[in-house]
């Protein structure tokens, strides 16, 4: 889950060095070109921000329990790890006609609509084949729709990667050219988040697609399924548009034996051979990386959740109150990417006042620490205050959370696109860990491709290990979300202190040479 995004695969924003290998000589592209081709970020970013705000919660509509529902999410790292470098060394030895990066492009969307279509109709196809909708458990529906969600995070990591690559191809080796293209492509981004969570927060957007209501989805599932159909109509748009209009010189096999770019992306059993003989700076980098990943995980699978369940008090399945939390928090996301976007313009200032970038890297890892611990507050406040209304005859119906409460729920949101805003892939400053990677790695004789590949373990793995044991871990406590959070609270916390107590500084002439061309 390219944690936009929040991506949460953590490997799927940034070329990898193979993927710009072997590019073509500099030519001067015109600028529309590279718009054109980074607008498709906005489709791509649309569909992620929908799947990180609805789809937990519409797991737990179709019957699986909330204990198991992050084991759906083992997809994220797990294609990450092993799809984006297999596209990486694929797209750049790819001699078709029609160019290097354009099939894969083209590849990518069309899995993601299919995706989309299983996604958004498995409760249909699931009744259809045989579902009792009188049951919690939908297991024909279940089973449709794991397998389109593995397909569009497949489909994403085929996308992300070339579209990027594609992006360094049109800069023909210009830094300034590279580091507009990629600025592009994170403005994109940015807007397909705020367009994602904007629909995903609309309670009534299903009135647009009045098919999309049937006996088998109601209105939380007609309203996910409308927001994937303006996603894949977007992506669509946008892709055609680009592969249209900007077209690629056919690959040949001789170029690639030219031995032009010469550095290959080692591969996972390389990688883990290389671990040995890492130095100490980079183990304790691997170690803040890892626990910043353990902090934000929970709350990236169950942020929409926990509005529904702890703030709202609605149960899944049963009355509105868990559609109307769930929506609350596609709001509070959107007020998150606004505040990312906007906090994003300002961190190498911020970093100059604190006193470099580590620094800056161990204080917002506190704030993060602060945030989710003011998780826990909103959330006793919350059931502490439940309001009920009676109606003579009637059960007591439940009422949503007071302005205040709901207030201090959307303000965490917010609060947290600051440290996002850091930790953020597509931002330029989360190359900062990957140019302290480099400049770890290459003190011991690594390459970037070591530096980046050894990262991504620390990126990959804690997600996996989120995405196992959280589910347990809260059933253990009752079954809601907190005791995944405090647990995201403490890693926090202790990433922020050994990020300021050992993680060295490298000079900063070196810090900056590396994190321009790791932005790039």
């Amino acid at each position: 889950m390219e944690l936009g995004g929040a991506n949460t695969n953590g490997d799927e924003r940034n070329p990898s060095p193979l993927e710009i290998q072997k590019a073509p000589p500099p030519s001067n592209s015109p600028i529309w070109k590279t718009v054109t081709v980074a607008s498709i970020a906005a489709g791509i970013q649309f569909g992620w921000a929908l799947q990180l705000s609805l789809l937990t919660p519409y797991v737990e509509l179709l019957g699986i329990p909330h204990t198991w529902a992050a084991f759906i999410w083992l997809c994220g790292p797990v294609s990450g790890m092993l799809v984006q470098p297999i596209v990486g060394y694929y797209s750049d030895h790819c001699t078709s006609r029609f160019g290097r990066r354009r099939p894969f492009i083209a590849a990518g969307t069309a899995l993601v609509a299919i995706a989309v279509f299983l996604i958004g109709f498995a409760a249909d196809i699931g009744h259809m084949s045989g579902d009792n909708l009188s049951k919690a458990a939908k297991p024909r529906a279940i089973t449709v729709f794991v397998v389109g969600f593995w397909i569009l995070d497949v489909a994403n990591n085929m996308l992300q990667g070339p579209c990027r690559a594609f992006l360094a191809d049109l800069s023909g080796g210009h830094q300034s050219k590279t580091r507009t293209a990629n600025a592009l492509f994170s403005f994109f981004m940015a807007v397909g988040n705020v367009l994602g969570y904007a629909a995903g927060s609309y309670t009534h957007l299903y009135k647009a697609f009045p098919f999309s209501k049937t006996h088998a989805c109601d209105v939380y599932c007609a309203n996910l399924k409308s927001c994937f159909f303006i996603s894949i109509a977007l992506l669509l748009i946008l892709t055609i548009i680009a592969l249209a209009t900007v077209h690629e010189k056919p690959f040949s096999a001789e170029q690639g034996d030219s031995g032009e770019g010469g550095v290959s992306e080692p591969f996972f059993g390389e990688i883990l051979a290389a671990l040995k003989d890492l130095p100490r700076p980079m183990w304790i980098l691997l170690l803040v990386t890892c626990l910043n990943w353990v902090a934000w995980f929970p709350f990236l699978l169950f942020d929409t959740d926990w509005m529904g369940r702890e703030v709202y008090g609605g149960k899944v399945g049963e009355g509105r109150m868990y559609d109307l939390g769930v929506r609350a928090g596609a709001l509070g996301l959107m007020l998150n990417a606004v505040v990312l976007g906007v906090t994003s313009l300002v961190v190498e200032f911020a970093a100059r006042g604190v006193g470099g970038v580590k620094r800056l890297w161990g204080c917002v890892n506190f704030l993060l620490a602060v945030c989710l611990g003011l998780v826990v507050l909103v959330t006793k406040l919350a059931e502490s205050s439940r309001r009920y209304t009676s109606v003579q005859g009637g059960a007591p119906t439940l009422e949503p959370p007071s302005a205040g409460i709901k207030g201090g729920a959307l303000a965490i949101f917010a609060l947290l696109g600051i440290p996002l805003s850091f930790f953020e892939s597509d931002n330029v400053t989360f190359s900062i860990p990957f140019a302290l990677a480099s400049i770890f790695s290459s003190n011991a004789g690594a390459g970037q491709g070591l530096s980046l590949g050894v990262l991504n373990l620390a990126i990959v793995i804690p997600q996996m290990v989120v995405s196992v044991l959280s589910g347990p871990w809260d059933a253990l406590f009752g079954g809601g979300n907190l005791p995944a959070f405090v647990i995201g609270a403490i890693a926090a916390a202790a990433s922020g202190v050994l990020a300021l107590t050992m993680l060295p500084s490298p000079p900063p002439d070196t810090l900056a040479s590396k994190a321009s061309r790791s932005s790039c």
